[in-house]
């Protein structure tokens, strides 16, 4: 067998065999082994990029014999790839560098995190039920990165969608199970678009190919991209399924941040990114869509910033901005852009290593402080120096300022725009989009880290060395992911890798 299909067997195999056991573990066992399988999942991870570096790489695993064009050994239908299987390319790298690297620094801050020395949330029981959901969470993730056609993409995403619910119930309090059970309603939605889709795709092309669709003749071509868009919508919470999001920020902080920075929200723009790279022509008409919605929810989001008391819920609506911008250059490489597409690609990466940071210092700072309202804030900066140096790199890096991550996407970004029809109209709105987000959250910064230390500041103290140590890596990646996925991002083009 070789050596990279076992790499990809292995990256689903671990965390799905450490969720078994961290389910029935007990006591610190469960967290050992938690911090284990994720650890082993991001060392794999690193190891299947490297080693298929700008290359693409398709194992079948076999299909269903009565499904027409199903089987590995089918001419036309499954494009000798089998109904089931895994492969890899530069697109699905940068996903599996997400995934991976950013849930093990997820598991590993939840080990204090989730403990009865929370000040905002105190934790005594679950543990086993959290870091099971969690590492299924993180399998199910890779397997919608390494889907080598629609039906099990399908597969995976409705088992995302599942964890997701899981977990944003996972305190048992009111709030969190309606939160949890509006998530799993609004995503399913579009799940039922995505499995209707699926029917069409295969009554008419006998495929469940990513490049089937290019295959439907002109009218069902763009209905049925139309439905997939409404199902990536959905999970990217995008409007008019945008709700969703900020509510689900009743789960653990841990969970708000692989939640927004490499799961269930990136697997929607990441489902638009693979349609659009897998070959076909997309019409322009339907990257006019893509484009106006995603700039009509960035700019919903941006107006409701200014509403927000609640740390996290402002960075859910920062997440929604964002994936807005993924899918704003998913439609310039629909126009021809090839910068701007990958722009996209790079902004998965980019974005999860800014706001991974933004939301685990949030965390820190109710895991001292009690509370993450903005009012109740004041020079927590004296108290917490490492959550204060997080909160801002996070902040100047979600904007988009330079030589942090995020201006390395923006500007392809941009550049794309330009390269496009009426692209200065776009550029324009963007950078409105961009200059607004950094007064705002450099606002929020002053004013909840300087001045006079508030009630809550006052008894902050410094959270446990795995909660700091994730904040010091996520500070480092703010910087440096832009120069790993820039190498991937080069070789993506809107037409295929």
């Amino acid at each position: 067998m070789e050596r990279t299909l076992v790499l990809m067997l292995a990256l689903l195999g671990v965390p799905l065999l450490g969720a078994v056991i961290a389910g029935l573990a007990r006591g610190r066992a469960t967290q050992v082994v938690a911090v284990g399988a994720s650890l082993v999942t991001a060392i794999l991870g690193i190891g299947l990029v490297v080693r298929v570096y700008g290359t693409r790489a398709s194992f079948p695993l076999g299909g269903l014999p009565w499904l027409a064009g199903s089987t590995p050994s089918a001419a036309e239908g499954a494009t000798g790839a089998g109904l089931f299987g895994l492969a890899i390319d530069p697109l699905s790298s940068i996903m599996v560098l997400v995934i991976t690297g950013i849930g093990f620094l997820v598991v590993l801050y939840s080990t204090e995190y989730l403990s009865p020395r929370n000040a905002e949330h105190p934790v005594r029981e679950g543990y086993q039920r959290y870091y099971f959901w969690l590492l299924v969470f993180l399998a199910s993730m890779v397997g919608v990165a390494l889907s080598p056609n629609l039906l099990q993409l399908f597969i995976f995403w409705a088992i995302t969608t599942l964890c997701s619910w899981a977990l944003i119930s996972q305190s048992g309090q009111p709030a969190a199970i309606r939160a949890g059970f509006k998530a799993l309603v609004m995503t399913h939605i579009g799940g039922f678009a995505f499995l209707f889709a699926l029917l069409i795709l295969f009554a008419f092309t006998r495929s469940f190919e990513f490049s089937a669709v290019g295959k439907l003749a002109g009218g069902l071509k763009a209905g049925t991209f139309v439905l997939l868009l409404i199902a990536a919508w959905a999970k990217s919470a995008q409007v008019p399924f945008h709700t969703w999001l900020p509510e689900a920020m009743e789960a653990p902080t841990p969970v708000s941040a692989y939640l927004h920075a490499a799961a269930m929200v990136k697997a929607g723009v990441y489902l638009v990114a693979r349609l659009v790279g897998s070959g076909w022509a997309v019409p322009h008409g339907l990257g006019l869509l893509i484009a106006v919605a995603a700039i009509v929810t960035m700019f919903m989001a941006v107006l409701a910033y200014f509403r927000q008391d609640d740390l996290k819920k402002l960075l859910a609506y920062s997440t929604i901005v964002h994936l807005g911008y993924v899918l704003v250059g998913i439609s310039l490489g629909v126009m021809g852009s090839r910068v701007g597409y990958q722009g996209a690609a790079l902004h998965i990466l980019c974005h999860g290593a800014a706001k991974a940071t933004l939301f685990l210092g949030v965390g820190a700072i109710a895991y001292s402080a009690g509370t993450r309202r903005i009012s109740e804030l004041s020079g927590l900066a004296r108290a917490l120096p490492l959550e204060a140096v997080a909160f801002m790199v996070g902040a100047l890096a979600v904007t988009g300022v330079p030589p942090f991550s995020c201006f390395w996407s923006k500007v392809f970004i941009f550049v794309g725009a330009l390269e496009s029809p009426g692209g200065i109209v776009l550029l324009i709105l963007l950078a409105t989009e961009s200059i607004i987000s950094f007064s705002w959250l450099l606002w929020v910064a002053q004013k909840v880290f300087l001045g006079r230390p508030s009630v809550a500041a006052a008894t902050a103290v410094d959270p446990p060395w795995p909660m700091s140590a994730a904040l010091v890596v996520g500070i480092i990646l703010c910087v440096v992911v832009p120069y790993i996925g820039l190498p991937l991002v080069k070789l993506l083009t809107p037409g295929g890798f």
